[in-house]
């Protein structure tokens, strides 16, 4: 399968890093003008000119924007105001203890991991419907399922997320335009190797990513951490045209920590 998204435009929320990044590089090395996102105007620079060195295929541009807010969200709309594919990345994530959960970390993680795709989401859904093509891709996560007990805020946006794509394809019914979700495992982001550093024991950050998984994903077939490529691999299929039949679905990249055949 030859995948060619040329003179397709893309915006990845949250993408100077990590799986957003990968998503990022996965586009623009199949043809698509890519615009990055970040909350620093250092961070959009230093991804951009990393996928400028990549030798993409699309043109890469890049916003600095906090998506946490309306204002945000205003200022990346402005910077790209109609792309093809929308992908809602942007996220943070953490343990804490439900009891030990203030009100303001809710409502910072509903803004950021929900709100943001909301407001993307409604800016950019009808210019897709009108073109008769578009595609509205929710990274949302396994945890949205499997709701882990050590980041309870957390699995609840990721929850509300496939809710949230589920309702806006069957509000595209019968257009050129999917909407879908893909829900990935525990994967070796940046976001994950900081968040394990603090933990115990030695070893390379893939042996303490196998071990996470073992402790605290033990369903997992897989068994290790999937890589942000494998993640982004499944991103770029769903954005492509061959995906054209494929929409409000919850597609599983977790590497079978979700137990279930269906």
């Amino acid at each position: 399968m030859l995948i060619d998204l040329s003179g397709k435009s893309a915006v990845i929320t949250g993408s100077t890093r990590g799986i957003g990044f990968a998503i990022a590089k996965g586009l623009a090395q199949s043809g698509a003008d890519v615009a990055i996102n970040g909350r620093t105007q250092e961070a959009v620079e230093k991804a951009v000119a990393a996928l400028n060195k990549a030798g993409p295929k699309g043109r890469i541009a890049g916003v600095a924007a906090d998506l946490a807010t309306a204002a945000g969200s205003d200022t990346l709309v402005k910077a790209v105001p109609s792309p093809d594919i929308l992908v809602n990345n942007v996220g943070i994530f953490g343990p804490q203890d439900f009891f030990e959960i203030p009100d303001r970390d809710w409502t910072r993680f509903f803004e950021t991991n929900v709100m943001s795709g909301v407001r993307l989401s409604r800016a950019y859904l009808p210019a897709m419907i009108e073109r008769n093509w578009g595609r509205i891709i929710f990274i949302s996560s396994e945890s949205g399922l499997n709701i882990p007990v050590e980041m309870i805020h957390y699995g609840f946006t990721k929850t509300a997320q496939l809710a949230i794509a589920r309702g806006l394809a069957k509000r595209a019914a019968g257009t050129g335009v999917t909407v879908n979700a893909v829900l990935p495992g525990p994967t070796l982001s940046e976001g994950v190797i900081d968040m394990l550093k603090d933990g115990e024991g030695g070893g390379s950050p893939e042996e303490k990513a196998k071990a996470f998984v073992k402790q605290h994903r033990p369903s997992s077939i897989l068994q290790r951490a999937a890589s942000v490529e494998e993640v982004a691999n499944m991103v770029v299929y769903v954005a492509s045209k061959q995906a054209s039949a494929t929409t409000g679905a919850a597609l599983r990249v977790d590497g079978g920590v979700v137990d279930t055949i269906a």
